[in-house]
């Protein structure tokens, strides 16, 4: 479980804030007793001021330092032909950009650990409102900081190939850049190379650097500050995974559960160790995948996790909009309703590219097929062993993109069934699914 400082960054975003506010009511009394010793249920908590102290000055420093950015404001890459990512602005932006922008992700931990964690429901909104403000600050300083770095060496950093390979690559697209300078680079990072380092971190890193080193003189700054910024992203990625790994243990548990009532007792270790070692086994299948792409896995793993955090908006929004409803408040439904139709058209546009996109750089299964013909004509066993692999991995990656399109969409006409329902009065509008049972701090403490 998250403490509340390292839920104002990463545990509440707007979906999960709106589903929190409307299911939590006055119910929070029986969480009084956990709020009372924070320090025994916190995770990660000092390393929240880390996190948020390094956005803060982050911000403090763009606003002192002003950097000019370097990165053109628009490029021929608009039409998705880009060195580092295939698809077009419109909708890989949003799914790209990801809690940036709205993360699903996020109302599941908001909605799950946050209200736990609160004393008043009045203080959702400060708390819920400047998680969201602290989120898109984040998206912000990683936009300026890949923005700040010379464009030719933001490119050399994110494509794939030998040196000279992405060299005259990056170069014939119009940003010129060279080996000895890509060697520099990584000597004033204090990094072996800088070449072949696509995902983001190091972009992330290598644009806080520049900033951060004007403040010292000191010929190590940069490799200080580097280094420095790649440990405050291993933290937020340490935070999301255990955070992510509890909250789908507890919804894996569930379901299982319900085939087999053992499997769904929290309290039993066997349980909790047997749904842990499932759900761990299943993302660290996926971060395997991706580690051994040829490609760096930037094309397959990426575009896969934006999909699904956004289709977990949808679902939250879905949720929100039914609770208007039920609380016979339908004259704001439009405030989860019209970002609920924009997700569905972004995501369900997104996602139909990836699996069907007849571009190989694009689509999972045209790009499959690219990697079979390739293994056809490499005469190097080992290689064409390796790109039949991968065609498999992007085969699965396309069965899992059309699973998940599948299950929110019956989930969106689902909703929009009990909705019309509800307002034509065929259905009796419950708020809740059972009755609220208070518990006592004894009983509490038992957990």
């Amino acid at each position: 479980m998250s403490c509340l400082p390292e839920v104002s960054v990463a545990g509440v975003v707007s979906p999960g804030n709106i589903i929190y506010a409307l299911v939590i009511k006055r119910r929070v009394s029986t969480n009084i007793a956990l709020s009372r010793h924070p320090y025994r249920f916190c995770r990660d908590y000092l390393s929240t001021f880390l996190k948020i102290g390094t956005v803060a000055a982050l911000a403090v420093a763009v606003l002192l330092i002003h950097p000019g950015l370097q990165m053109p404001a628009l490029t021929k890459f608009i039409d998705g032909s880009g060195l580092v990512f295939a698809g077009p602005v419109f909708p890989f932006v949003c799914i790209t950009i990801a809690c940036g922008a709205v993360s699903g992700f996020h109302s599941l931990i908001a909605s799950g650990t946050t209200p736990k964690m609160l004393e008043r429901e009045s203080r959702i909104r400060d708390i819920g409102y400047g998680a969201m403000i602290t989120e898109m600050m984040v998206a912000l300083m990683a936009m300026i900081a890949a923005c700040v770095i010379q464009p030719g060496e933001y490119f050399a950093i994110n494509t794939k190939g030998t040196p000279t390979e992405v060299v005259a690559k990056v170069s014939a697209a119009g940003f010129p850049v060279t080996e000895p300078q890509m060697a520099d680079l990584a000597r004033n990072l204090g990094e072996q190379t800088m070449f072949n380092r696509a995902g983001g971190a190091p972009t992330f890193a290598v644009g806080m650097a520049h900033m951060f080193a004007r403040v010292s003189a000191g010929p190590t700054a940069l490799a200080l500050w580097y280094h420095f910024a790649i440990m405050f992203e291993a933290l937020f990625i340490l935070t999301t995974i255990d955070a992510g790994t509890r909250v789908g243990r507890f919804l894996l548990q569930d379901f299982l559960g319900n085939l087999w009532r053992p499997l769904g007792n929290t309290r039993s270790w066997t349980a909790n160790f047997f749904s842990s070692v499932l759900l761990v086994a299943a993302w660290g299948w996926f971060l395997y995948e991706g580690v051994i792409d040829p490609l760096g896995g930037i094309n397959s793993l990426w575009p896969l996790f934006g999909l699904a955090n956004q289709l977990l908006s949808v679902i939250a929004l879905c949720l929100g909009t039914t609770l208007l409803i039920k609380m016979h408040k339908a004259k704001y439904v439009f405030a989860t309703l019209v970002p609920l139709g924009f997700m569905c058209v972004v995501t369900f546009s997104a996602g139909y590219l990836k699996v069907f996109s007849s571009d190989p750089r694009l689509g999972f299964q045209s790009g499959a097929r690219s990697l079979l013909d390739q293994a056809s004509r490499v005469a190097d066993a080992d290689k064409a062993a390796e790109l039949v692999r991968q065609a498999g991995v992007w085969r699965f990656d396309a069965l899992v993109a059309v699973f998940f399109l599948v299950l929110v969409a019956a989930i969106v006409l689902g909703s929009a069934r009990q909705w019309w329902q509800l307002i034509r009065g065929r259905k009796r509008m419950v708020l809740h699914e059972n009755e609220f049972v208070p518990i006592t701090p004894a009983q509490l403490a038992q957990f």
